[in-house]
């Protein structure tokens, strides 16, 4: 069966070609002044002071969480075997970095409508042992931040935000991803925007920004300011501070030619978000009471990554019937993001325990799907979906 509606399309037009040839000219491949504009002005978008870009939405993970082991800030400093509560709904690279550094997880069940946290059972997990809490933001949906700040208020815990699904969401008029210490993006092909491989993370505060800096390339000190809360102050030496590592660090550098397409797609960002909402809204007036499935229920504004399609539980209706007559009707569609994610076997390496039970988590994973959202407008789509 072909496909007529896909899960993603390309947002690409001569704008971005002419951002490539415009480094192949150049002949600087690898990260440059094309990344640094990109990253000044992605903060400036987002009202950020800082941001760090990387090669993907998941090292982007991975240097936010390393960042908080290398901080000399004593109120955001994380340790092995810390606590730190994580959905059980998420992408594999939410959770990993967080394995890797030694934390233990604590995996708290989410909500069936909106797909991010069951706030009762978050508020019910948060204990004197919680040090930090990974929020995620699912397809495009921003989680309940005034209700977060009531569960945290006064307590000693670190807010890590994951934002890859959902760039250009905002809840109470602030974008998500800056509602935490930290945030995260992707810039993959299927996301809002796409840098052929990409990824950002934002934060106000200026010794994470220096410690990711130093971290986001092999840990040496090329890339810091001569004044810098990494090493205090650089000698003036070029040669000396070439090879001078001060941190286990990676090489997590995004390609120049993702820095000069960021560039031209974010100039495109309000006009692609602008779509998604609009197809959000077609969707939700016309399958919000849908007698076969449920959809999403939007916390502030979503920018709508993809179209969750739930089961209703009392209609009988087996997933593998709903992915048959969606292929039918020529849809692509996907599990909601890993399901579950405690379910994976990868768990057997992982320091971890369950908040209760993960009931919704288990629902979604066995009766939900999603299918794809795009920046122009689909209301053939829309339309075949109110017909199954």
């Amino acid at each position: 069966m072909s496909i007529l509606y896909p899960l993603a399309t390309s947002s690409w037009d001569q704008s971005e070609q002419d951002a490539i040839q415009r480094v192949i000219a150049s002949d600087r491949y690898s990260m440059g002044a094309e990344v640094a504009e990109f990253e000044t002005k992605f903060a400036e978008f987002f009202g950020s002071k800082f941001a760090v870009m990387v090669n993907s939405g998941s090292s982007a993970n991975l240097l936010m969480t390393a960042a908080l082991f290398f901080t000399k800030n004593p109120a955001l400093k994380l340790n092995r075997g810390d606590e730190i509560i994580v959905p059980a709904v998420s992408w594999s690279t939410t959770y990993a970095p967080l394995q890797q550094y030694g934390l233990h997880l604590k995996f708290v069940d989410i909500d069936l409508e909106t797909l991010n946290y069951d706030l009762t059972a978050l508020e019910e997990a948060v204990t004197d042992r919680t040090r930090a809490i990974m929020v995620v933001n699912l397809l495009g949906n921003p989680n309940d931040f005034d209700a977060l700040t009531r569960i945290i208020d006064g307590r000693d815990i670190v807010v890590i935000e994951d934002n890859c699904e959902s760039m250009g969401a905002t809840f109470g008029g602030k974008q998500c991803g800056t509602f935490g210490v930290m945030g995260t993006f992707s810039c993959f092909f299927s996301h809002h925007i796409s840098t052929m491989e990409g990824g950002m993370v934002v934060t106000d505060d200026e010794e994470l920004y220096h410690v990711m800096l130093a971290l986001r390339a092999h840990g040496w000190t090329r890339n810091l300011p001569k004044f810098n809360h990494v090493t205090g102050e650089k000698s003036d030496d070029p040669f000396e501070e070439s090879f001078r590592f001060v941190l286990p660090g990676y090489n997590l550098r995004p390609l120049e030619m993702s820095g000069a397409i960021g560039l031209a797609q974010l100039e495109k960002l309000p006009d692609l978000i602008r779509g998604r909402r609009a197809n959000g809204t077609l969707v939700q007036n016309a399958l919000g009471n849908h007698p076969k499935f449920m959809i999403q229920r939007e916390i502030g504004a979503s920018s709508w990554f993809g179209f969750s399609l739930v089961i209703r539980p009392d209609t009988g209706l087996a997933r593998a019937d709903l992915v048959r007559d969606l292929t039918a009707a020529g849809f692509e569609c996907r599990p909601i993001v890993a399901g579950n994610f405690a379910k994976n076997e990868v768990m057997a390496h992982f320091d971890y325990e369950v908040h209760g039970t993960l009931k919704n988590a288990d629902y979604i994973d066995q009766h939900g799907l999603f299918v794809g959202n795009h920046h122009y407008p689909i209301p053939e789509a829309v339309e075949a979906l109110s017909r199954l």
